[in-house]
């Protein structure tokens, strides 16, 4: 009868974990970019009380007698299926319509990729972090800005009448300096679908500012969360490389919106209800259990 207290007890503690990645979801239901948890279970710990034998020319066989002691949980996935497009009024607002991510980090970050080795490229992306939400800026110095501040990163031009774009390094993207050595004032800012950041200066002459960078993961899932909207580069992500958007498996720009939370209201309510249930039944299990251990107290009064 102990036993089944223990079960129960960890059926608890499972089935409240999932209760906690199910609030979380629906507290992030309007948060752009969001991508929804979603948990399993697997069987606990059995102890075995026979073993399976083979059989004699006299007996047959025996299967093996187990009890096992509740659930636990087995994993916690992040679900990456794209959101819906939500759209806003800024030129530089975007989402990625596919997979892939923005790659985001801290200035002074240039990484080379005219080489063949993409373990050394991987291990060289882990200085940066990786986000869907697309909500840019430009600061002050000229450098392109998430909402938190920090920088993202592309990739640069090349040439002097053609204007190409230079895949072989990733580098912070910046507003290119005017005469003066000052970051050159846009108008009129936009993203295409491939990636250009373009805009138009004070004389209407039209600036390329650079492209951006999408980062393809092989396993999306083994990324793991940081504060905010952003992912870090772990070991079993697979060979993380840069692209320009619509290359590499990655998915093209949408400017002008942002891409909203991939949560399901409905499918959460409904785990809701189902966790709730499993919950509540495991609660039962204690009580009757409870019962049987007092009536075994109580059989000699």
């Amino acid at each position: 009868m102990v036993k089944s207290m223990f079960s129960a007890i960890a059926g608890l503690r499972a089935h409240q974990q999932k209760m906690d990645v199910i609030g979380n979801n629906i507290a992030n239901v309007n948060t752009y970019g969001y991508k929804a948890g979603r948990v399993t279970f697997k069987e606990s710990i059995y102890q075995t009380t026979s073993s399976s034998s083979n059989g004699s020319d006299v007996f047959g066989g025996s299967n093996p007698s187990q009890v096992g002691y509740g659930s636990q949980v087995g994993t916690i996935d992040l679900m990456f299926s794209s959101g819906a497009y939500a759209p806003t009024d800024s030129g530089l607002d975007c989402m990625i319509d596919g997979e892939g991510f923005f790659i985001i980090g801290n200035k002074g970050v240039e990484i080379e990729l005219d080489g063949d080795d993409s373990a050394e490229i991987s291990e060289q992306m882990t200085q940066l972090m990786l986000s869907r939400v697309g909500n840019f800026t430009f600061d002050g110095d000229g450098y392109l800005c998430d909402g938190s501040g920090n920088i993202v990163y592309g990739f640069g031009y090349t040439g002097t009448d053609d204007v190409v774009v230079d895949t072989g390094s990733l580098q912070a993207i910046r507003v290119p300096d005017d005469a003066d050595g000052i970051p050159v004032k846009l108008n009129s800012v936009s993203i295409s679908k491939t990636g250009e950041i373009t805009g138009n200066d004070a004389s209407g002459k039209s600036i390329s500012v650079g492209v951006l960078a999408i980062a393809n993961v092989p396993n999306p899932n083994a990324l793991e969360k940081s504060q905010g909207p952003y992912y870090s580069i772990r070991e079993n992500t697979g060979y993380v490389a840069p692209y320009k958007p619509g290359e590499g498996t990655t998915g093209s720009i949408i400017n002008y919106g942002l891409e909203m939370s991939n949560v399901d209201l409905a499918k959460e309510f409904s785990e809701m209800i189902t966790t709730q249930r499993g919950f509540q039944a495991n609660t039962r299990i204690i009580s009757v259990t409870d019962a049987m251990l007092e009536e075994l107290v109580n059989i000699k009064r």
